[in-house]
């Protein structure tokens, strides 16, 4: 009989420039179907790629893999987004739901993509989540749900096309013992019910709950064996292999926009702030040089908001080109040191992020935790509210203690007790609190600033991030006058340093210095402010939309894992640009006709007629639709592998 899944010699190999890393080395492999397979290996022996070269997230560097005797080596985009979207499900260890969308709504993602009716979508996600027992958690948000249950999500989510073949990586890792057997327990449900089931995983008792256990080591298979036992997998009968072939519902308009609507609201600080450079627009084709003269105001009063004695140090793009989950490899604590010492800086702070899973007693509650040193709240301007900040003692001795944000505080300590002197985990790792800091709101991008754990570099470098690492330092300076002296000190010395140039620095300053030459040439030439207001807001949708990309990175891999075609996540962010501007534009036309009004009451001549009314509201769309074109293509392109794998 024909494997379902067969690899016959398949090599992978990762370039970073020059350098080429084989991670598998001729892996010939069979999996029946109906089988239920763990692949245990240690960090770093390749099990995880092999799961996404079988789930066809990432394709070999030479070998075949083919599935029911076909190879896929010939496939494009959209047909191993078919392939995937009918015979594939996946459960991640990191859960990889989307944090802006609810239970019901995760669990409905690839349904949305292989075509299902939305009342049957609606309908299939609500009983697959009754059955797992979330059945009063359907419309809770990832951030309200324990880790348990946030599994049982994404397992629901892989049975929602009915998933032939479910791929579930570490799926206890990041859960307690009591949640990881019940996550096991369904998975032997799932293979009794006809699913093929392999599990990667790294824990020797998770793989002998499986009937066959294959061993990885360096890329290399080193064993393989069988209890023979083994489901009916005609029990298992995707539901998406019952719809039309290639069709997917996000090409349904009210699906797609419904979709963006979700993600703008998600930020909806940021969301306004890109509406803005559309209304003030679209404003200023209305009612000409005083909403012009407004628009200027506004820009660089919140470019000025942002400071101007500021350097931000971070890796060039260069840098990241080749590295799988694009990490760091380039700034190390004792760079930040170095710049400390040059004339001029006053502080130069490094800072190291990651996503971490608080715990305090039955609460679980998933936040940013930032790594940084004893200059960071003078250099950020936030005081500690009670306690203390992490002092230099701690750095040196490594000490376990942690700063809490007024978010986490809320969250963690709802019940009134004072955090000082407690313990948290971080990661399962006790964590003395010794501070909290004072409550700062949302950020500029609509982030909670509050909602975060500072930890000591050092400690968090080694105990909870596993590398040395940073990802930026902030340096501010002493005399803004000599900022651009300063960055080119530094960046001469960072530089030496390395032995190439490898970083980038963004000066304030000179950002500001931009936009106010973009001022002038404003007033310079009155005749053109509606159209340059017009190009400054779409530029400020490509902007909006840039970082919307690279925040979302990981939502666009698990949307393209679950079925969605190049094509589905290029419409997706057209839309979402398209959604800003129409909705940027109808204010825009309010905003300018008051404005007008206005004016006509303090005795201006004002005239207005449909043409140009008509011809700003076509003008937003337009903006949307060219800036937003350049967000969306880099979205589309994402490799799967590499989405998912993003920080």
């Amino acid at each position: 009989m024909t494997p379902l899944l067969a690899l016959d010699n398949v090599s992978k190999t990762y370039f970073n420039g020059d350098l080429a890393v084989e991670v598998l080395h001729d892996i010939s492999l069979d999996i029946e179907a109906g089988e239920f397979v763990a692949i245990m290996g240690q960090s770093g022996s390749g099990k995880s790629t092999l799961m996404n070269i079988l789930g066809c997230l990432d394709q070999p560097t030479s070998g075949d893999y083919l599935i029911e005797g076909e190879n896929v080596a010939s496939f494009d985009g959209d047909e191993l987004a078919a392939l995937r979207r009918r015979t594939f499900g996946f459960i991640f260890q990191a859960y990889n739901l989307i944090p802006t969308a609810t239970a019901q709504e995760n669990v409905e993602v690839p349904a949305i993509y292989a075509g299902v009716p939305a009342s049957d979508r609606h309908e299939r996600a609500e009983a697959i989540l009754q059955s797992l027992k979330l059945g009063d958690r359907l419309h809770h948000r990832p951030s309200q749900l324990s880790g348990g249950q946030q599994q049982r999500v994404s397992i629901a989510r892989a049975l929602m096309n009915g998933g032939r073949v479910i791929l579930a990586d570490e799926p206890t890792g990041a859960l307690d013992s009591q949640s990881g057997e019940e996550v096991m327990a369904l998975l032997r449900q799932m293979n009794d019910n006809g699913h093929t089931i392999i599990v990667i995983t790294h824990e020797r008792e998770v793989a002998n709950e499986a009937d066959r256990l294959i061993e990885i080591r360096d890329g290399r298979i080193i064993a393989d064996r069988s209890r023979k036992r083994r489901a009916n997998p005609d029990a298992a009968i995707g539901l998406a292999q019952r719809t039309r072939e290639g069709f997917a519902a996000i090409a349904d308009m009210s699906e797609a926009i419904r979709m963006a609507m979700r993600a703008l609201r998600a930020n909806l600080f940021r969301t306004i702030l890109t509406l803005l450079g559309i209304v003030i627009g679209v404003g200023s084709v209305v009612a000409m040089l005083a909403i012009g003269t407004g628009a200027q105001d506004s820009v660089l009063s919140r470019i000025s908001s942002m400071g101007s004695d500021l350097l931000l140090v971070r890796p060039s793009m260069a840098n990241f080109r080749g590295s799988p989950g694009g990490s760091n490899v380039t700034l190390v604590p004792p760079d930040a040191d170095a710049i400390q010492d040059l004339p001029n800086v006053a502080f130069a702070v490094p800072e190291m992020t990651s996503t971490v899973t608080l715990r305090r007693g039955n609460i679980d509650y998933q936040t940013t935790a930032n790594g940084t040193v004893p200059q960071f709240t003078e250099a950020k301007s936030w005081a500690v509210g009670r306690g203390e900040f992490i002092n230099r003692n701690d750095m040196e001795t490594y000490a376990p203690v942690a700063v809490l944000g007024q978010t986490v505080v809320n969250t963690l300590f709802a019940d009134g007790t004072d955090p000082i002197g407690q313990y948290v985990l971080v990661n399962k790792i006790p964590f003395q609190v010794i501070g909290v800091m004072n409550e700062m709101g949302a950020s500029a991008g609509g982030n909670d600033r509050d909602d975060v754990v500072l930890v000591p570099l050092t400690t968090g470098s080694m105990r909870i991030f596993g590398q040395r690492n940073i990802r930026t330092i902030t340096v501010k300076v002493q005399d803004a006058a000599a900022i651009d002296l300063t960055q080119e000190r530094i960046q001469s010395l960072l530089n030496e340093r390395h032995k190439r140039e490898d970083t980038r620095i963004t000066n304030m300053s000179s950002v500001r210095e931009a936009f106010t030459e973009t001022s002038n040439t404003m007033k310079l030439f009155l005749g053109s402010v509606a159209a340059i207001s017009l190009i400054v807001g779409g530029i400020g949708v490509m902007n909006i939309m840039l970082v919307s990309v690279s925040e979302r990175t990981r939502e666009i891999g698990v949307r393209m894992a679950t079925g969605a075609r190049r094509r589905d996540i290029l419409v997706q962010f057209i839309i979402e640009a398209l959604v800003v501007s129409a909705i940027g534009g109808v204010i825009g036309l309010v905003a300018g006709l008051a404005t007008g009004y206005v004016a006509q009451y303090f005795g201006m001549p004002v005239a207005f007629t449909a043409g140009p009314l008509a011809l700003a509201f076509a003008c937003s769309f337009a903006t949307g639709l060219i800036f937003g074109y350049l967000p969306a293509r880099n979205a589309s392109r994402l490799q799967p592998a590499m989405a998912l794998s993003a920080d």
